[in-house]
């Protein structure tokens, strides 16, 4: 089974990586230091077998290999994890479309939902609840097949505007058999920054953090329009 590449495994990889570099150099001076000893202390009549040291100089050989390959593989999945961080971070300030019913809404700009109905239903509400599960926009949804679209404006269903935080929206669609027909959602919002979790790079969406993995398209913000210029006429 192989493990997922992420910052935490790395790191640690790279931990290993090195004490096992520290290690094995203090037993080679340590394995040096008595093969020193013992050439010194040899009888030049009846000189050592040379088999059983020149055979640990060959293990020695193949570990330093070892631990050099693994140094250089450390420094591939480095580079491949500063990569993923550089992509990342060139979401933020931009508006991304991602795969979930969870929506950020800052109080003013619209969320734009996509929604896809996985069959025909003959009934069909698209319904937004808050962080407490309570209820607070419905409308009718398309019962079409296919993808769908619509801007939720932060209107609530009792009047007004929703405060700013993170809501769920839910597709409530029935076939004429009363059968659930299921749906999936795709959000807009706006990336604000990047963090990690658990070695995972995340783009942070309002106070959700959203795997890259689930954005589809990015795109750049649309500019807000210009408040108009007060002009004050001068009294003659």
């Amino acid at each position: 089974m192989v493990s997922d590449v992420t910052v935490g495994t790395a790191i640690d990889q790279q931990s290993k990586t090195a004490q096992a570099s520290t290690k094995l150099a203090a037993d080679f001076s340590q394995f040096l230091t008595l093969l020193t000893t013992q050439l010194q202390n040899q009888d030049p009549l009846s000189p050592m077998d040379t088999t059983e040291f020149t055979n640990q100089l060959v293990a020695f050989s193949g570990v330093e290999q070892q631990i050099n390959t693994n140094q250089k593989l450390d420094d591939l999945v480095a580079l491949q994890l500063g990569n993923v961080m550089g992509d990342a971070l060139g979401y933020v300030g931009m508006d991304v479309s991602y795969i979930s019913s969870e929506l950020s809404f800052d109080g003013t700009r619209p969320v734009k939902i996509n929604y896809a109905l996985n069959g025909q239903a003959v009934d069909s509400k698209l319904r937004i609840y808050d962080e407490g599960g309570k209820l607070v926009f419905e409308t009718d949804a398309a019962t079409s097949t296919g993808n769908n679209e619509f801007f939720w404006d932060g209107s609530l269903k009792g009047g007004g505007i929703a405060a700013p935080g993170t809501y769920e929206v839910k597709i409530d669609a029935l076939d004429v058999d009363d059968e659930p027909v299921t749906s999936s959602t795709v959000v807009t919002g706006n990336v604000r920054g990047i963090e990690t979790q658990n070695g995972l790079v995340f783009v942070l969406i309002g106070e959700r953090a959203v795997s890259i993995g689930n954005i589809l398209n990015a795109s750049q913000p649309a500019p807000t329009a210009a408040a108009p210029e007060e002009t004050t006429e001068e009294s003659s």
